[in-house]
Order: C-alpha cells, then sequence, then structure tokens
C-alpha cells in the first residue's frame, strides 16, 4: 500500500519527540509517582502538536506507525537525500547538509491528531510500560533511516540558566535584589512603553516598598522579574533560581517538595466555563459530556476536568476532551481565541476570565457552570525561608489593589487582542484558490505553506489587491524594495507577490535565524517579527534580552517582553496574531490539503 510522505514525516517527528520524553517519564514510573507528576515529567504542553493516544490503543498505536512508517521509507515517492541536498542549496541554504534536511522535514511536519485525555494515556502506560519499551526498541531499529543524530535537532528553545542560591530575606537584603519567578503570560506582569502592566506586577511593586519601609539599615531591595513557564516555577524555586513565585493564577503544589504557599489572596478561586457569545448557554457538568475544552500549559482546570470526567464515566456518558494548546499560547490567547471562534470553549479561574472580558466583550462566562477547586491564588516560598514568608504574609493581608491598575491594563490590551477566525466560510474559499501557489512557493524556500497562509490572511486578509503603507502591496504585503533584494522586480500578481514574500522570508532565516539552538515555532516568529520590524532591530531586541537574563532564543514571553516595552503591544500583537492564524489553519491541516491530495493521487 502506498503511503503518504507527509504522513511518513510526521511520524519521524513524533517518534523523536516521543523518545525524547519517555526517558523522564520511565524515571517517574519506577519511582512511583503520580499523575501530576507524570504528567511533569512528560513535559505535556510543551511540544508544538500532541499526541493521539487512548486507553486501549496506548501501545497499538506506536506498533502500527512504525509500521505504516517502514511501509513509507520504502516507497518510491521520498526524494533521496542527496535530491534533499541539491534542492535546498538551490534554494540558498549554506548550512550543512544534515541541518538542512531537519528543517526540510520540519518545515513540513505538524501533527494535528487531537490530544485525548491523558489519564488514560498514563493509566495505559502504568499498565503497559514493557510493551512500550519494546516499541521504543523497535524505533530505535528505525535511527539508520535517519541521517542525522538526535541532539541536532531542538525540540523546545534552549533554557537560560539563572545563578541558583537558596537564601531567606537576609541574604535577599544583603544582595539588594530579590528574584521573583512570575508566570510568563501577559495576564501576570508585563511592561508596555514603560508602563507596567499585570496583576503580579502591581503587588510586586507594593511589596518592595513595604520591604523598604521596614528595612532596619537602610539598604534598599528591588525585585527582579524572571518569566518562566507556568509548569517550569516550582521546579526553578526548588533550585533557588528564584527566592519567591508570584504566578497570578492558581498553581498546584501538592507534589512539590520543600516549597509553601503564602497567606490567600484570592481565596477559594472557582473555574469557570468560556465560551463566545451566540453559544448555547451550558449549566450542568453533563453538559460537558462530548465536548471539547482547550486548555493552555499548567492549567488549574486539568484535575478538576480529570473529575469530571470520572464522573461521566460513572454514568456511562461521553467524556469531556482536553485539548492542550500550544505552549506558545498564554491563557489570555487561549480566551482570545475562544472570542474568535477557533477554540470552541476553556475553562480558567472566575478572576481571569472577568479581567480579561472587559477587553474580550465577545466572551461568555458561564457562571451557572463553575468548578470549585478550593484553590487560593497565592505567592509561594520555600519552606527554609522562614523570614520572607513571615514578611509576604504580612504584606499581603494588609495590601489593597488599586483600581487605577485595572484601567492601564485596559488601555494598554483594548485594541490589541482582535483576531478573527480565518476558518470561516468565505475565508476558506479564498485559502483553497491560493493554496496551490502557496505550497509552491513554501516547498521552493523549504517552508510550511500554512506560515505563508497565515501571514497574508494578518496582512490582506487574503486579498491579492490590498494595498497598505509605504508601497506594501498584495496578499503578504511586501515593498517593492524587499521584493528587488530577492530578484523579484513585479509584485503586483498574486504569484509573484508570494514568491518575492516567501523569499524575503527566507531570506531573514538564513541570515539571521538559522542557529539550531532555536527551534522552528520559535524561529517563524522572529521570522514574522523581523518581516514587520526589520531584521537589525529584531536582532537589538535579542541582545537586550540576552543582557537581561531572558532567553534571546525565544521570542514568545521571553524577547517579546523586550519589543513590548520599546514598541507597544501592537508590535508583539502582530507576531501573535500570525501565530494563531498559523494553529487554527494547522489545526485543519488535513482538512485543508485534502485537495491537494486528492491532486497528487490522480497524477
Amino acid at each position: 500500500m502506498r503511503v503518504d510522505t507527509r504522513r511518513a514525516e510526521q511520524l519521524l517527528r513524533w517518534f523523536i519527540e516521543v523518545v525524547t520524553q519517555l526517558q523522564g517519564l520511565f524515571t517517574a514510573l519506577d519511582t512511583g509517582a503520580g499523575d501530576h507528576q507524570l504528567r511533569n515529567a512528560c513535559g505535556i504542553g510543551s511540544v508544538e502538536y500532541r499526541l493521539s493516544l487512548g486507553r486501549e490503543a496506548c501501545v497499538g498505536q506506536i506498533d502500527a506507525d512504525v509500521d505504516e512508517l517502514h511501509g513509507a521509507t520504502s516507497a518510491s515517492r521520498p526524494p533521496s537525500i542527496p535530491e534533499l541536498r541539491s534542492q535546498q542549496e538551490k534554494a540558498g541554504y549554506s548550512r550543512h547538509w544534515a541541518q538542512t534536511l531537519i528543517d526540510f522535514l520540519a518545515a513540513r511536519c505538524r501533527c494535528v491528531t487531537q490530544r485525548l485525555s491523558f489519564s488514560c494515556f498514563f493509566s495505559g502506560i502504568a499498565r503497559g510500560k514493557r510493551m512500550i519499551r519494546s516499541a521504543l526498541v523497535s524505533f530505535m531499529c528505525l535511527l539508520p533511516l535517519l541521517p542525522l543524530h538526535a541532539s541536532a535537532r531542538q525540540t523546545g528553545p534552549e533554557a537560560v540558566q539563572h545563578k541558583t542560591q537558596v537564601r531567606d530575606l537576609p541574604a535577599i537584603r544583603s544582595s539588594k535584589v530579590l528574584r521573583v519567578l512570575v508566570n510568563q503570560s501577559r495576564n501576570s506582569s508585563g511592561d508596555v512603553k514603560g508602563q507596567e502592566i499585570g496583576v503580579e506586577y502591581h503587588r510586586l511593586e507594593a511589596f518592595e516598598e513595604y520591604l523598604n519601609s521596614h528595612a532596619r539599615d537602610g539598604r534598599k531591595v528591588t525585585f527582579k522579574v524572571i518569566p518562566k513557564a507556568k509548569n517550569q516555577l516550582l521546579s526553578a524555586l526548588q533550585r533557588g533560581e528564584g527566592d519567591l513565585i508570584a504566578p497570578g493564577e492558581l498553581l498546584d503544589i501538592s507534589d512539590a517538595k520543600g516549597i509553601q504557599a503564602s497567606a490567600p489572596i484570592i481565596h477559594d478561586v472557582p473555574l469557570v466555563l468560556v465560551s463566545v457569545r451566540g453559544q448555547r448557554s451550558l449549566r450542568r457538568v453533563d453538559q460537558l459530556s462530548g465536548r471539547t475544552l482547550s486548555l493552555p500549559t499548567g492549567s488549574a482546570a486539568d484535575e478538576a476536568l480529570h473529575q469530571v470526567n470520572r464522573q461521566l464515566e460513572l454514568r456511562k456518558l461521553p467524556l469531556a476532551k482536553i485539548e492542550w494548546v500550544d505552549p506558545t499560547l498564554a491563557v489570555e490567547d487561549v480566551l482570545e481565541m475562544v472570542q474568535a471562534g477557533i477554540y470552541p470553549m476553556t475553562l480558567v479561574e472566575q478572576p481571569i476570565a472577568e479581567r480579561w472580558a472587559r477587553i474580550m466583550p465577545k466572551l461568555r462566562i458561564n457562571r451557572d457552570l463553575t468548578l470549585q477547586t478550593h484553590g487560593d491564588i497565592s505567592w509561594f516560598v520555600r519552606d527554609n525561608a522562614t523570614l520572607l514568608r513571615a514578611s509576604v504574609d504580612d504584606f499581603l493581608k494588609g495590601y489593597k489593589p488599586s483600581a487605577q491598575h485595572d484601567l492601564a491594563f485596559e488601555n494598554a490590551y483594548r485594541n490589541t487582542f482582535k483576531v478573527n477566525n480565518p476558518l470561516v466560510r468565505n475565508n476558506l474559499q479564498r485559502l483553497e484558490q491560493l493554496r496551490p501557489m502557496l505550497q509552491r512557493h513554501a516547498d521552493a524556500q523549504g517552508m510550511d505553506w500554512l506560515d505563508l497562509a497565515a501571514l497574508a490572511f494578518k496582512e490582506s486578509k487574503l486579498d491579492p489587491t490590498a494595498k497598505g503603507s509605504g508601497g506594501a502591496t498584495g496578499l503578504l504585503q511586501i515593498t517593492p524594495s524587499a521584493a528587488k533584494r530577492v530578484g523579484v522586480q513585479n509584485i503586483q500578481s498574486a504569484d509573484d507577490n508570494i514568491r518575492a514574500g516567501s523569499r524575503y522570508m527566507a531570506l531573514i532565516q538564513r541570515k539571521y535565524f538559522s542557529s539550531n539552538k532555536v527551534n522552528e515555532r520559535e524561529r517563524m516568529a522572529f521570522v514574522m517579527a523581523a518581516y514587520n520590524l526589520g531584521p537589525e532591530r529584531v536582532q537589538g531586541m535579542r541582545e537586550e534580552a540576552r543582557r537581561r537574563g531572558l532567553n534571546p532564543n525565544q521570542w514568545f514571553f521571553q524577547t517579546e517582553r523586550v519589543a513590548m516595552e520599546q514598541g507597544g503591544a501592537n508590535v508583539v500583537a502582530f507576531v501573535n496574531s500570525v501565530n494563531k492564524y498559523y494553529l487554527a489553519f494547522d489545526r485543519e491541516r488535513e482538512s485543508l490539503e485534502k485537495g491537494s491530495k486528492a491532486a497528487t493521487t490522480k497524477r
């Protein structure tokens, strides 16, 4: 049977990711870790695509994919390695051919299968660990098919190593710096053109004033923000990378050793269902049966939904499905995509939902359907930081947030969270007409055609006649001067416009963002930022990020913080919007490419 090469490439990426994660998972299993620890060990939410494993098919799916992969690699359709090398060299790639091959495959591989309940996944692994290890051995036998070593492929941004030091308040005062680990989302902290925005930023400023007003020796303390993904905050505190965690959301510490919560900032925070206005209102838990809820990495709704599913299972009803979204999306991004109709619904902490609903008026908060977590929004310190803990508790008991802070938040973000749904009928009809051109030029540059489609939707709403400022024109809103740099003189036709835009993006990538320390999603984010702002300006932002201890190889939540300070929220919104359109298209990749596959089969 003839197997589609794209599916084979997807399987290659899938297996590489599984191998990198199973080692940590097996270690956790061998040490008797709980369900929460298993999810952390497996790195759920840290990859740009979803594992498709069910309760009964946990091992069978791996074996079936191995068989399909073996059949695909022996088919006649895949090009040979020399052909791939030649194609990429013609496109202007100067890097080592093995790395070029990685990029060639990665640009075409996006697994869009829906992620099922991971409680089922882990129970399947616990029952069949030996079988999975056998499947892993089978995969290792396939490694000779890959002309590269595993370390050549980066699965995520390289972590920035911060100096580790476990300390209490006296050492903090001596150093004059309080290191605060914050959730990297824009909900928790941020700076827009010099104006501090975020629920934790203002609270931390007030705590800084409190510490300094109680300093006996007159030494002033300033706080340093260290942004981390939510699921990395606890381990960073345990290692001593920070002194305090200020997450701005619910954070489960039941499996974290040596960490204590402060006095509650908000007590007994419920989770509320959030959808878009116009949808049917849900009032009962059983109405979640069979529905998909999209959650960001580290969401507090994970355990609550597993409890819901246990209730549904007892009643023999279809389970609610959890879709873990791409790690480039924070809670506010998920809410924006729910408002646009891209995601059907989500479940978030009620204070967060109410805050962002003032920015996104089309959101519907279903207050009749809430899930009680009995959890508090708090700060967190290590057990042995007793003096810091006492100061935090004393401060929080008397702290009252200012209403002016939320007003500044609304003013900063009111006009930035406005993505549209690229999957409505008229947009899909336009995309289908443009798809052959987008695919052809993306293939010529070793790119994913959906990146071009996402940029075209952001720049022109897929309108080839669109006109912009400064002479920018067409689908990709490229300027005549930029087009001439890549050898395209006329950009009036849709085909030439896409040719010029794709060549220019490839040029930016080769010249500025070719390092293998940058993963594919972050690389494309940097390319989009440079396409909009200019590559030299973005490189300057990376240098500033490095100077501050942020990750210069990560755009989302790291270098973008510098971009927001220097250029404002709209600068960051451009890249975020393109990324959301890409993810929206990527969820429907199979249906979007169905026509292309049918045409290939006929030929």
